[in-house]
Formats: C-alpha cells, structure tokens, sequence
C-alpha cells in the first residue's frame, strides 16, 4: 500500500506569486516533503541504514564503556582495602622479647607507642576511633560489647582480681576461667591432634639444627628467671613469617584448616615453644581474653607443669590443652637433663563465646600495622 500526496487538478490554478525569500523557502520545503512518497521498503531501508550507523559505533562505545566499568571495580576495591592510618598506632601492641627491660619474665621495650608496655591513656580513643571506622564501613550491629568494652577499658583494666588481668585489652560479659575443655573448639583440637606427629616430625627436623654454640636462624631466646625458653613462631602477631612456614609447610597448611585460629589480628599465634630441662617461665599475664591458647603435647618429659589461675595441669603427647592466658600463669620443667625439652605446639583460638560479628571487628580493630 503507497500512500501519494493528491495534486491539485485546477489548470489554471497558478501558486501565490512569493516575494519574500524566506517564505518562498519555506513553501518549496513543503512542496518537497508533500511530494516525497513513503512505502514499507523505504521505511525498512530507513531503519537498517540506522541500525548500521549504530553498529559501526558500537564497539567504540562498548570499549569506553568496558574501560570505566573496570576504573570503577579498581576504585571499589582501592578503596574497601584501604586501612585509615591517620589514627592507626596500635601497631606496637605485643612487641617481641627484644629490647630493654625485664618484667614478670618478659623483656618489655620503652617505646610511648608500645600500648602494651607504656600503657598509655590515649589508646581507648584510637581503639574508639577504629571502631567507628569499622561501624561506618559495615555495621553498629553486634558491637555492644565492644563498644562497652572499649569505653569501659580503664576501669575493667584497673579493677579485675589479681588472678585475671589482661595488659591490653578486656571484652567483658565473657565466661571467666583458667581452663577449656576440649569441646569449646573440638573441631581444631581433633585436626591438631590427627596431624600430631606430623607436626612432631617437621619440628624434629628443625631441632636437628641446634648446637652448643649458636641460635639456629628463625628461633628466639625468650627471657626467663632460669633454664632457656625457645620459640619458632609461624604467626607472630598475626603476621605470618614466610622463611618459618617454608620450612614447616605442612603444619603451616594445618594452620589453614582450622576453624577458629586468630591470624588476622595481633592477638594471634602459632609456634613451636621448647622448655629446657630447669626452665622456669615467670607468672605473667596475656594480653586479652578474647583468645584461648592451645598447647599440642609434642614431648613432655615427667615434672612439667603448666599453673594457671593457680590451677596446675601437665601436658600430655598428642593432646591437647586449652587455657585462658589473661590468667596469671607460669610454666616449668623441672625433669632430668636425660629427658630432653618439652615442646610443645601453641596456637590461638577464638574465645567460643566471641560472636562472629564480633570476631569481624576484632580483626578490623586490632589488624597488623595498625
């Protein structure tokens, strides 16, 4: 079907004589566009000629899309890794046993951003600041403890008994006491002791290198009133140690298998830590209550003990021994020289009554290098 414009019949019908230019213009135009007959194949030829112009532009268009599209993933994940630095000084919290003097068994630096060993007053409000931070990236949701804990730090700190006092920080409303039974984490402490004697066979082959004369590389010497006290630390402060892992492979695989190990915040360990025969580790407290430590009996000679809270316990080879080190605690071994070290396999665990959400904060809060 076309549909043509009708024409005018009349002969002597003669248009309106134009004298001005722009009207005359403007009446030719539409003469033009009355004249110009429409059908469904020029209509057709009409759509295909602009979905070609389109298509020609089109991969143009899709890679400039395509360019911001990945700008933009880039600037979110810049951004959500990003940690505030302005405030973050919480990154001396648990120095190591490396600088000048000695305090109940440990030797403790002189450093005003060493929170643990100055004890200084500003670090509720740079643990308050880091909360907030948190809280405006995800949530205020879950964080009534620790919101109550870090606004309450100084008096939970100062006014605990004697036989619970950790140096840096309290979440308080947690279940108080020196030991955990196996069951509060029982999926880590039936992994560890499955792969016992795969740990006991990575660290006899780390022993094979002591001597008489020298400290083998990766180990340090911890300050004790008497006997020698020896660490291999795979996670020293939430912080990995990549030359120790290599030469533990599999126990540092483990480590990735356990479900509640802390090893995003400074609170949290892995080390193989070996007693001489006649070492004694003065009583001391941990830094928090928001971790139980876990010893994995690797040998352990008759008269060892580890006393904590006042309440002595012995390791056993294979097993498993869950504590609360904000409690005032000591170890010993006091068996014969024949007998060799005790050695032990120690790992940090979350408290099973910190709640995830929580965990999440901790992590944040108290992260490496903070």
């Amino acid at each position: 079907m076309v549909w043509v414009p009708l024409r005018s019949t009349s002969t002597d019908h003669r248009a309106p004589l134009c004298t001005p230019p722009t009207r005359c213009t403007t009446t030719m135009s539409l003469e033009w566009l009355m004249d110009w007959s429409w059908s469904l194949d020029g209509l057709r030829d009409f759509i295909a000629t602009g979905i070609q112009s389109f298509r020609d532009c089109d991969t143009s268009a899709l890679a400039t899309v395509a360019c911001l599209l990945v700008l933009f993933v880039w600037y979110c994940y810049h951004v959500g890794r990003e940690q505030p630095r302005t405030y973050a000084t919480v990154n001396a919290l648990m120095q190591s046993a490396e600088a000048n003097g000695v305090q109940n068994g440990y030797v403790y630096c002189h450093s005003p951003e060493c929170v643990r060993c100055t004890h200084h007053d500003g670090l509720n409000q740079k643990l308050y600041h880091n909360l907030q931070e948190y809280a405006k990236r995800y949530s205020w949701s879950g964080m009534g403890r620790i919101h109550k804990g870090i606004r309450e730090q100084g008096r939970y700190l100062n006014s605990r008994p004697s036989i619970q006092k950790p140096e840096v920080f309290f979440l308080p409303d947690l279940p108080t006491m020196p030991y955990f039974s196996r069951d509060a984490q029982k999926h880590d402490v039936e992994l560890l002791e499955r792969n016992f004697q795969t740990i006991l066979c990575e660290f006899e082959t780390l022993y094979k290198a002591f001597s008489n004369c020298s400290l083998p590389q990766g180990w340090k010497m911890n300050s004790t009133p008497s006997g020698e006290w020896f660490t291999f630390y795979l996670v020293n402060q939430g912080m990995c140690v990549p030359r120790n892992c290599r030469r533990c492979p599999r126990t540092y695989r483990l480590l990735g298998s356990l479900r509640t190990c802390i090893g995003n915040n400074v609170f949290g360990n892995a080390c193989i830590s070996v007693l001489s025969p006649g070492t004694v580790i003065a009583e001391h407290y941990g830094p928090t209550n928001i971790r139980i430590r876990c010893h994995l009996g690797l040998k352990t000679p008759s008269n060892c003990e580890l006393v904590v809270g006042g309440e002595p316990q012995c390791w056993a080879e294979g097993r498993c021994l869950l504590f609360d080190d904000s409690f005032l605690h000591t170890a010993f071994h006091e068996g014969p020289p024949e007998e060799g070290p005790r050695v032990v396999f120690m790992v940090d665990l979350w408290h099973p009554n910190v709640a995830a959400a929580e965990r999440q904060a901790l992590d944040f809060i108290f992260a490496p290098g903070r």
